[in-house]
């Protein structure tokens, strides 16, 4: 899978998790920062991210954007 289509999975499950346009959802956006997303909602998304790749991301992973995320899932 390319980073492409990982971002564009990521993306689409970022803005129904958190209700927003999935064009706010950029690689460079910052969950906390520009999404408004809490711990809580942070921790939804990883959760059907690790469903829907089949991997697991430990806790201690400092993901902060979706790039971070995108990255960590191309890793995985």
């Amino acid at each position: 899978m390319t980073n492409t289509e990982i971002f564009g999975k990521v993306q689409a499950i970022i803005a129904d998790q958190l209700d927003k346009a999935p064009e706010l959802v950029t690689l460079t956006t910052n969950f906390k920062d520009d999404l408004e997303a809490d711990s809580l909602d942070v921790f939804e998304i990883i959760n059907e991210i690790e469903d829907q790749f089949d991997i697991s991301i430990d806790t201690d992973e400092q993901i902060n954007t979706v790039q971070d995320l995108v990255a960590f899932i191309a890793k995985a």
